[in-house]
């Protein structure tokens, strides 16, 4: 790495269940409201699914990019779009304010585009290969958000792709980074994008029994840390930041959000879905983003959780907290309100800490009634807290064991 450096947050973008711009989402995250809705597609009663209700988006990509450019991608590569046009204009951008091999982009996805697999596929079985899209691999390939959002900037210092599970997006801000300390650009947009909200995910997981099927109370199903949790809710959208070293974003006179101070990634070599139950892989990720960001522990004083609301997952990942800054920091789980986006999440609720750092304000855990009895930290429950802080950390993990943490620090 190179010393010296820092990275500094310029600009955000997000399409989510509970707004289609950053502003609207976190006005809706404080405000206590819920974007999980009962599904109406066709295929939930066909095939009498158990799990009929999702976190969908409030403001379809469709109504947001032109009917040619929509038709022309994914249901994932279109809300990367959205937000990546977001957060690009909202740090000030334009043509000349960087050399395109000095940026890069990087956005990750848990699934990529599996509502163009799957269209593609009853075309083909239904009415033959003349009616298979010449398209279908760009649109449903996991490089496709991407590749796409760095068509549209010209980035030529590097275009990733993490796959790393619900850890994706928070993979891809890791990423960037890495990238910016290591010289190798000025400039990385990064985050996740996702919209697999169809029958065979939805499916798959009802199988795997870890959704909730509280189908009568949609908006009271995702309950991370309550003692009546039993599942995720399936969630899409997009969450997307500008990372830039902090000479090159001040040089030009931007805006700064706050400092992505460190890093961590581990895996836990533990299970295909399961956490570690001691939280080990865990709590090294979280204490080496406080080692590469050089901040103490207990100058820690909120984690933003992965909390999806599954029985097991809710207690592991507070024991790894514990293990690595303490009982002190405050917690919050925004998939009590967003539902779980999968690889969108840890982006997007990235995006929710930097929010909290600026505006001194910790949301409420959403539907956090009765705090499991094995949860000992402080959960911010029934309305937001203020609280000034001088560094949060975002957690992020991942079935196959990923996992990511990112250490924020005010600009």
């Amino acid at each position: 790495m190179t010393s010296g450096i820092e990275v500094v947050i310029t600009g955000l973008g997000a399409t989510t269940p509970l707004g289609g711009d950053v502003t609207s989402t976190w006005d809706a995250l404080l405000a206590g409201k819920s974007g999980v809705r009962p599904m109406t597609h066709d295929w939930v009663e066909k095939y009498d699914l158990p799990v009929k209700i999702a976190s969908q988006l409030v403001v379809d990509p469709t109504e947001v990019l032109p009917r040619v450019e929509a038709r022309r991608l994914d249901r994932s590569e279109q809300v990367a779009i959205v937000a990546s046009r977001q957060a690009w204009s909202d740090a000030g951008h334009n043509d000349d304010t960087v050399d395109r091999q000095r940026l890069a982009v990087i956005i990750g996805t848990g699934i990529g585009g599996a509502i163009t697999l799957l269209t593609q596929d009853d075309l083909l079985e239904t009415q033959g290969l003349r009616k298979v899209s010449p398209l279908t691999v760009p649109m449903l390939m996991p490089n496709g958000p991407a590749a796409h959002v760095g068509l549209e900037l010209r980035a030529q210092a590097g275009v990733h792709a993490p796959v790393s599970a619900c850890a994706s997006g928070a993979e891809a801000i890791a990423w960037a980074y890495r990238m910016i300390m290591s010289g190798e650009a000025d400039v990385v947009v990064a985050g996740g994008a996702e919209a697999c909200i169809t029958a065979i995910p939805v499916a798959g997981f009802s199988q795997a029994r870890t959704m909730s099927t509280r189908n009568d109370e949609p908006e009271k199903a995702s309950r991370p840390f309550d003692t009546g949790r039993d599942g995720f809710v399936l969630g899409e959208g997009a969450g997307v930041m500008v990372l830039e070293r902090r000479e090159f974003a001040e040089a030009r006179g931007a805006k700064v959000y706050g400092r992505l101070a460190g890093i961590g990634t581990s895996a836990d070599g533990y299970h295909i879905t399961a956490p570690d139950p001691e939280g080990v892989g865990q709590s090294r990720a979280i204490a080496a983003s406080l080692r590469s960001g050089g901040i103490d522990p207990a100058d820690v004083g909120h984690v933003n959780c992965h909390a999806t609301s599954t029985p097991v997952g809710d207690v592991a990942e507070t024991v790894a907290i514990r293990k690595a800054i303490g009982d002190h920091p405050v917690l919050t789980a925004p998939k009590g309100a967003l539902g779980h986006l999968l690889g969108a999440a840890g982006a997007v609720e990235a995006i929710v800490t930097v929010l909290s750092i600026r505006d001194g304000i910790v949301p409420q855990t959403l539907n956090l009634e009765n705090l499991d009895p094995a949860v000992t930290l402080d959960v911010v429950a029934g309305e937001p807290r203020k609280i000034k802080l001088e560094a949060a950390v975002n957690d992020s993990f991942g079935f196959g064991g990923h996992n990511v943490a990112l250490a924020f620090t005010p600009a």
